[in-house]
């Protein structure tokens, strides 16, 4: 078997003596969309965060099968893993070009001039951001804010591309289409590693999951199992869980 895009093994995060993710064992192939769910407080971004090395961890994170010694932004970002972060965190006096130029950035550093190609790609991922291309970003719809998050995180090419939480405060049929999307990313050789609280939207794009809780893995398994797994539906999806998957798919 092929070695995993990511694996995280014996992972621990803390925050001073407090541990916050415990032991968690995870794999992301290339071509998965992998989702880490759960309820609030589990552990989620911080696992997420840690991973990206935003935060101090133990354990072993390896990319491609080679673990990385020193886990850094700046490493992640160089071996090809991306992050959009639950914020966004995007610039909003600055127009929708220079907002995903800035994205490129790390290319154009390393002497790879091929922003304006890479733009062009991005924009046929989301032909609305084509249309917004001068539109101040602080002025987009949350959907389309999200949007260019993600297309942000695209200009730097991303091998792996982390999103946390990228349905929130977004009404749900803008869920559904930003899922979609991330969705169709494989398509464009990007592997997804995929933070929902939205279980139902996260299971229904994701090829495997992890429900994490109180820090821990208390489940994992193909997301089509666990969105018809009893426990799942009582405590993520609750009573309307099947009506509303009818509703969704």
């Amino acid at each position: 078997m092929s070695s995993a895009l990511l694996q995280l093994e014996g992972f621990c995060v803390s925050y001073g003596p407090v541990e916050a993710v415990h032991h968690v064992d995870l794999r992301v192939d290339a071509g998965e969309i992998v989702t880490v769910i759960g309820p609030n407080g589990a552990g989620k971004t911080t696992l997420l965060s840690a991973a990206m090395g935003l935060l101090p961890s133990r354990g072993r994170l390896l990319l491609g099968g080679e673990p990385m010694a020193r886990i850094s932004v700046e490493a992640m970002v160089a071996r090809g893993v991306g992050l959009v972060p639950e914020k966004r965190e995007l610039f909003g006096e600055m127009p929708v070009e220079d907002n995903l130029l800035l994205g490129g950035f790390s290319r154009w550093w390393r002497g790879e001039r091929d922003q304006r190609k890479r733009m062009d790609e991005v924009f046929a991922i989301f032909p609305r951001l084509a249309e917004r291309r001068a539109q101040l970003a602080s002025t987009l719809s949350g959907g389309e804010r999200q949007m260019l998050a993600i297309g942000r995180a695209l200009m730097a090419r991303p091998r792996l591309l982390m999103l946390d939480e990228p349905s929130l405060g977004l009404a749900p049929l803008i869920v559904r289409e930003v899922l979609q999307v991330v969705s169709s990313l494989r398509q464009h050789g990007v592997s997804v590693l995929l933070v929902e609280q939205n279980a139902r939207a996260a299971l229904q794009v994701a090829d495997r999951a992890y429900v994490l809780e109180m820090g821990a893995v208390a489940l994992q398994g193909a997301a089509s199992e666990l969105l018809h797994d009893r426990r799942i539906i009582d405590t993520y999806l609750g009573l309307g869980g099947r009506a509303g998957e009818a509703a969704t798919s």
